[in-house]
C-alpha cells in the first residue's frame, strides 16, 4: 500500500478518446486519481458523476482529476458520453497502474474470491508526491470530501 509523503508512481495510459496520459507530464498541478472497479456500475456511476458536478472546483485548485479502470477506452467513452462525464477516465486495460498503486486486490462477493480493482483514491501534489491515500472508499459522497482535502492543500502553501 502507498503512503503519503513518497513519490508517486508514473504511468502512461490512454483516455476514452484514444489519447496517451502520461502522469508525469501533469507536474505542476494537483492530481486527484480515483481507482473504481468498472464502468456504468452504481457506485462507479455515483463517483464518476459527483467529480464530474464538482470539476469547476477542482480546476479552480489548478486540480486535474483522473478516473482509473480496468474498463477499455470505447467503454469508457459509452460511460463518459451516457452520464455527461467531464473527468478524464484512463484505460488500464493491462493493470499496470493498478499493479503500481497496490489497488488490485482479492475481493469477496457473495462468498466467492477473485481479484478486482479496490475502490481507491490518491491525491498527488504539484510536485508529484503522493499526499492522500485512501484504499476502500464509499462512493458517496467521496468527491466533495476529496475536493475538501484539496483545498486544505491549497491553503497550507
Amino acid at each position: 500500500m502507498l503512503q503519503p509523503g513518497t513519490d508517486s508512481p508514473d504511468f502512461s495510459l490512454p483516455d476514452a478518446d484514444m489519447e496517451l496520459v502520461k502522469l508525469s507530464r501533469l507536474r505542476g498541478k494537483h492530481v486527484v486519481l480515483y481507482f473504481y472497479p468498472k464502468d456504468d456500475t452504481p457506485g462507479c456511476t455515483v463517483e464518476a458523476i459527483e467529480f464530474s458536478d464538482l470539476l469547476e472546483q477542482f480546476d479552480a485548485l489548478n486540480c486535474v482529476i483522473i478516473g482509473i479502470s480496468r474498463d477499455d477506452c470505447i467503454s469508457h467513452a459509452d460511460f463518459r458520453d451516457k452520464h455527461g462525464l467531464s473527468v478524464t477516465l484512463l484505460a488500464d486495460v493491462d493493470g499496470e497502474a493498478c499493479q503500481k498503486f497496490g489497488v488490485w486486490q482479492e475481493k469477496e462477493k457473495d462468498g466467492v474470491r477473485k481479484m478486482g480493482i479496490v475502490r481507491s483514491t490518491f491525491v498527488i501534489n504539484s510536485t508529484g508526491q503522493l499526499c492522500y491515500c485512501n484504499y476502500k472508499v464509499a462512493a458517496k459522497g467521496h468527491a466533495a470530501e476529496v475536493l475538501h482535502f484539496v483545498q486544505t492543500l491549497q491553503s497550507s502553501h
